[in-house]
């Protein structure tokens, strides 16, 4: 069972993550974007994790809550609403339990992962952060080992894909050959989580 404490160290592995991967996903921004993916989500991760440390929430549920509400007042651009809505959603899925199930983790992200698409009018194929989230939560349901995977190969997937939403998609075909910045952050997001399991013999 994962607790808030495992989400807690969850949380802070990934803002180590969009440390260390800030300037790859800024470089894949740069040709279909605004080149500022990977400095949102370094500057939105870290402002979680300061959060976290000054007052560490006590329930799962209420750490994603609390992440998805710093990204949104933190983070520019799309990213800040898309993350921090996945995150929010998530968190109010899994309410106020002490402790949650892989398989209720999988089934809140599957909530939040619903609210993002809704939010952002896209779905998988429409080369977006959902071409990794969606096959991630489903493989999530299996292993954690899975959910890291399948995000890998789905951001991978983006590559040939044309844009069909956001600031990439005004380009048109000349999207295509790019692997999508979004998708690739949400895969370090799994990779993180699976880590963070593995620490905690999960």
């Amino acid at each position: 069972m994962l607790d808030a404490e495992f989400f807690r160290r969850w949380m802070t592995a990934t803002a180590a993550a969009m440390d260390r991967e800030a300037a790859r996903l800024t470089a894949l921004d740069s040709p279909i974007g605004d080149a500022d993916h990977g400095t949102n989500m370094q500057r939105g991760f870290r402002a979680v994790r300061t959060t976290l440390e000054k007052e560490p929430p006590a329930t799962p549920g209420a750490v994603l809550t609390g992440a998805g509400r710093q990204l949104i007042s933190t983070v520019g651009g799309a990213s800040g609403p898309l993350y921090g809505t996945l995150l929010r959603r998530a968190g109010k899925t899994l309410g106020d339990a002490a402790e949650v199930s892989r398989e209720d983790l999988a089934a809140a992200l599957r909530t939040g992962v619903d609210a993002v698409s809704a939010l952002g009018g896209a779905a998988p194929g429409d080369k977006t952060m959902l071409d990794a989230l969606v096959p991630a939560v489903d493989a999530l349901t299996g292993s954690f080992g899975a959910a890291v995977d399948a995000a890998a190969q789905g951001a991978q997937a983006t590559v040939p894909m044309q844009a069909r939403k956001g600031r990439a998609s005004y380009l048109g075909e000349r999207s295509i050959g790019h692997q999508d910045p979004g998708a690739t952050s949400s895969a370090l997001f799994f990779e993180t989580l699976a880590a963070t399991a593995a620490e905690a013999g999960e």
